[in-house]
This record gives structure tokens, C-alpha cells and sequence, in this order.
């Protein structure tokens, strides 16, 4: 069965992502009340997918996002250079003291039974700032884009971003790409932005124009207001609550074409039982589960969604384009950070049931 996908075969960017940026500090195993040292990811849920296209999979990607002229924004600004992503500013200055600023995340690792620990600080945050009319959408797509990727997290941040990704949407169904959208919904970030009523109407409108929908029950429930069915699951692996909300999606929203994601079991921080599932187009797909000892596990959802688009844009099968996200979101627990070190050999190889022997 096709994808239903109608994605053009060339242009100047394989996949560009709308969203913000973001440092992200993290102090390993050491709980922050306790740390002494932390290391810096550059990160953002929608530049981490443009991320791993480029520098695992070889694809051409671009991020529009905000980028404020102080340190902070050199260093990010530098990573993305680093990764191979082409950059779409639009440039803010910094009065030296309040900003505005490229936002933080506080994010250990946790360890055992002690849970990894998330919080934020968002505070005049540039990416919050960005409106409608910041970006040249005619420009942009002029050359051709394949792919165009946001996500709810950059929705969450501010009245004019949930404004800001629909005139994008709109601008990339006129120009010809794919729509995607990682529905990814934080409940502290819209706590303080209207809350869960807010959130469904929102993203419900973001959602009309989007081709490709990542997310998981929880995520459909709370981000576009669908009811859950009513069997619950056996685990966390039991793919049957999510099908079971498809003919809800679909009914909501007839333009979506497919709906993904990842399955997890968390046992222990380090010790995770690891799937994915996806409804393309009426067929249904179930990835093989793998026990994964975990280092990181922040950016293993973007993982997932990075290697399944590569599949869908390098004309693999619905299964197989599972396969190859299912695998690079595996792989991309083990590094530390947000984005790629796998190579694209590695990925194909444990999606073909590869194991970890030496390499020699």
C-alpha cells in the first residue's frame, strides 16, 4: 500500500524544521542540588530531527529559528554549523543583562530507580518572540523543500508561535512538501500558557494542515483532545490503545496520512524495552522490541522521528521506514546528548537485527 505521501523528488533541502533552540545543561548522574560541573547539548525537539537527517543520513536540512548576538548564541549557532544544518534566523539582540535569551534546559540523567529531573528556564526567551512575517516563507521554499517538520513544543512557547508554524504549514503546502508535526506535549509549558484547553485548540489547528502526525496516546489525548479508548493497555509495548485512537484522528482530522511512534517500558532509568508503531495510510506496523541500556535517554523520540522520515523520503517501505526510526531512536539513547553520533551503517544494521559485536 503507498504512504499516501505525494513527497517531491527534488529540492535545494531535503527536510526544514521550524522551532526553537536550546542549550541544555546536564550534570550526568548528579542530581543538579548536588552538581559541580555540567556539560552543554545544543538541542530543540525540531532542529534535533533536522540534526540526525544531516549528519547521520546524508540528507540536505535547514532549521528557522531565533538567534540571539551574545555567547550563548554563538555556541549554539556554532553546533548547528557543526551538525551540517543550514540556518534561517531571524536575529535578536542582547541588552547584556535581561536579554532577550536563548533558553535552558536542566535535565540529569538520573541513575537506577532515581528518574531523570526536567525543568526550565524560558525567561524572555527569543524563540518566544518569533511571529508570522519574521521569516520569507517565498524565499525559503523558492529552491524547493521535500519536508517541513515543527512540533509542540515551539507551540507551546508563546501566542505567535502556534500562530508563526500555521503560516509556515501553509506556506510549505503551497510550495509542495510534506507537512510534519511532533504533537510532543510538555505539560508544564502549557501550564503557564493556557493549559490543557488551550493546548487542544491550538494544536487542532495546527494539525489541519499537516500531513505526518508523531505522537503517542497520551500525546493524541491531551494535544488533540481525543478520547482514549476504552480497553486499557497490557504494557507500555501494547500498540493496541494507540491503533484504537486512529479512526478518531482520522475522523478529526481526514487530511492525516500517518501517524508514529515509539513504545517504551521504562524498568529502571538505565533499562528500557524499546518499540515503535505506525498507521500509514490504513495499514497498520508494529517494529520488533529491543532491551536497551540506556546513557541518555533525552532525544530518543526525535531519533525515532529522524530515521522513519528518512525512510518515507528515500521511497523505503512503510515497514521499513519503521524499521530504520525504531533503530536510530535505539542507538540514539546509547550517546550522551540530543542529537546523532550513530552512523547510517549502524542504524541499517540493527534494523536488520544487527547485534553488538565488536566492529572489527
Amino acid at each position: 500500500m503507498s504512504d499516501g505521501l505525494q513527497i517531491k523528488q527534488e529540492g535545494a533541502l531535503d527536510l526544514l524544521s521550524l522551532g526553537a533552540l536550546v542549550h541544555r545543561l546536564d550534570p550526568g548522574v548528579i542530581p543538579f542540588r548536588k552538581a559541580m560541573t555540567c556539560q552543554i547539548h545544543v538541542s530543540g525537539g525540531e532542529f534535533n530531527v533536522a540534526a540526525n537527517l544531516a549528519d547521520c543520513f546524508g540528507l540536505r536540512t535547514g532549521v528557522a529559528s531565533a538567534m540571539v548576538d551574545y555567547p550563548i548564541g554563538e555556541l549554539i549557532a556554532e553546533r548547528v554549523k557543526a551538525m551540517g544544518v543550514k540556518p534561517f534566523y531571524k536575529r535578536f539582540k542582547h541588552d547584556g543583562v535581561r536579554g532577550p535569551n536563548m533558553a535552558t534546559v536542566f535535565s540529569d540523567q538520573g541513575y537506577g530507580v532515581r528518574a531523570p529531573v526536567v525543568f526550565y528556564n524560558r525567561s524572555n526567551e527569543a524563540a518566544a518572540l518569533l511571529k508570522p512575517g519574521d521569516f520569507d516563507w517565498d524565499k525559503i521554499f523558492a529552491d524547493g523543500v521535500r519536508w517541513f517538520h515543527s512540533g509542540g513544543i515551539f507551540a507551546a512557547l508563546s501566542e505567535t508561535t502556534a500562530e508563526l508554524i500555521i503560516e509556515g504549514m501553509q506556506a510549505a503546502k503551497a510550495a509542495g512538501a510534506v507537512t510534519s508535526f511532533d504533537l510532543n506535549f510538555r505539560e508544564k509549558l502549557w501550564k503557564i500558557s493556557g493549559g490543557a484547553d488551550r493546548a487542544a485548540s491550538v494544536i487542532n489547528r495546527i494539525v489541519k494542515n499537516v500531513d505526518v502526525l508523531v505522537g503517542n496516546e497520551e500525546d493524541l489525548q491531551k494535544g488533540l483532545g481525543i478520547p482514549g479508548p476504552e480497553v486499557a493497555a497490557k504494557s507500555k509495548l501494547d500498540p493496541s490503545v494507540f491503533f484504537g485512537m486512529i479512526d478518531g484522528v482520522v475522523a478529526k482530522h481526514p487530511n492525516i496520512k500517518v501517524v508514529a511512534t515509539t513504545l517504551r517500558e521504562v524498568h529502571t532509568t538505565s533499562r528500557h524495552s524499546w518499540g515503535a508503531v505506525a498507521w500509514v495510510n490504513g495499514e497498520s506496523h508494529v517494529s520488533m522490541t529491543a532491551e536497551l541500556d540506556v546513557l541518555d535517554r533525552v532525544g530518543g523520540g526525535d531519533g525515532f522521528a529522524s530515521g522513519f522520515f528518512f525512510g518515507l523520503l528515500s521511497g523505503e517501505s512503510a515497514a521499513e521506514a519503521l524499521k530504520l526510526g525504531w533503530a536510530h531512536g535505539a542507538l540514539l539513547t546509547t550517546f550522551p546528548g540530543d542529537t546523532t553520533m550513530a552512523s547510517l551503517e549502524q542504524v541499517r544494521a540493527f534494523a536488520q537485527g544487527g547485534s553488538a559485536r565488536i566492529q572489527r
